[in-house]
């Protein structure tokens, strides 16, 4: 049995496609494609497909992974063509990797979001970010299931900076002011979520954008805790490649990067 494993992304209006639409979007193309699935055992059974993390609804994100099991060996690089090709745009194949090791989701200990504040001046957004960096604990409140929680978001920020503006207004119809903001987060439990981190700029420096923040997940991958970057979480698969070249940082590792600069 093959196993691969894929990042994908959510773009655009494909933002708000919630986990459970973009399931049955990727087990329909995976029919079109003719990809030789696996299946579970028993009354109904399932194609094998293991989803790590995914983002919340109505967040876009450079990188969703996830992994699937076949019955017959197949190129990496063509299924994932073949797979892109029967997703919407907006919902897109862009990596596909042989598994050659193990523990996929045990490396994805942290998340790289760009939060795009419309509205919101920058000098304004880095008086809230020092605030929040500055604050030994930000308690929040969530609703849950179980009703109103409280919990502190601090400890699980490693890192929450301005992101250069230069350009920032190329895509934008007005001339409102724009903030930028780059947040590394650890995952852990109960999630600290970006809304939860916009909570606590509210909480300790009063920062409310007048409209709701564009939020993208530009990586997510292991924690190098000395560095507070995130590295790209399919390398050690390349890296197990045989016949694979010398691989450069991905694209998690690029976005870390970034958002440490």
């Amino acid at each position: 049995m093959q196993r691969i494993r894929l990042r994908y992304t959510k773009r655009g209006r494909l933002r708000f496609t919630s986990h459970r639409d973009f399931q049955r979007a990727f087990e329909r193309a995976l029919r079109r494609a003719e990809v030789p699935m696996a299946y579970s055992a028993g009354f109904t059974p399932h194609p094998k497909v293991s989803y790590a993390n995914a983002a919340p609804t109505g967040t876009g994100s450079e990188a969703e992974y996830l992994e699937i099991a076949l019955t017959a060996p197949r190129d990496p690089e063509r299924l994932r063509d073949l797979l892109d090709e029967s997703l919407p745009d907006g919902l897109d194949i862009v990596e596909a990797v042989e598994a050659r090791t193990s523990g996929l989701a045990d490396r994805l200990t942290a998340s790289v979001w760009e939060l795009r504040l419309e509205g919101v001046d920058p000098a304004e957004a880095d008086r809230a970010v020092a605030a929040f960096a500055g604050a030994t604990s930000v308690e929040v409140q969530r609703l849950t299931k179980n009703g109103m929680r409280t919990f502190d978001a601090r400890p699980a920020v490693v890192s929450l900076q301005s992101a250069e503006t230069r350009g920032a207004a190329a895509d934008r119809p007005t001339d409102q002011p724009c903030a930028i903001l780059r947040l590394v987060v650890r995952h852990v439990t109960p999630a600290v979520r970006p809304d939860d981190v916009l909570s606590g700029l509210r909480a300790v420096a009063d920062l409310a954008p007048p409209v709701p923040v564009a939020v993208t997940r530009l990586a997510q991958g292991l924690l190098d805790e000395e560095t507070g970057t995130v590295t790209d979480p399919l390398a050690p698969d390349r890296e197990a490649d045989p016949a694979a070249p010398a691989a450069s940082p991905g694209a998690a590792g690029a976005a870390a990067a970034k958002a440490s600069a």
